[in-house]
């Protein structure tokens, strides 16, 4: 099959943006635009999904504070039973 060449504008934030982003996916961009063409072509349908899911910063603190917790577990609060757990998280 020949290949052609394809010009386009972008935003050159947006542009270094989605170059690192399809980097750390181990592609480059011509890999990822031409992924994402054969997706469309094949399922005839915009948009897809292709994502790294990298949680928000307030996940990522949970996800630390449950870290220490386990590590010293008088950080957190234990309860005898759900009602008084649930008495403190409502109350």
């Amino acid at each position: 099959m020949a290949a052609t060449n394809v010009t386009m504008r972008m935003d050159e934030e947006l542009k270094t943006q989605l170059q690192e982003l399809v980097s750390n996916l181990g592609m480059d961009m011509t890999t990822f635009f031409t992924l994402s063409a054969k997706q469309a072509v094949r399922e005839q349908r915009i948009p897809f999904d292709i994502s790294m899911r990298v949680p928000n910063s307030e996940t990522i603190e949970a996800i630390e504070e449950v870290r220490a917790m386990k590590k010293n577990p008088s950080l957190g609060k234990t309860y005898t039973n759900v009602d008084d757990m649930m008495k403190e998280l409502l109350g």
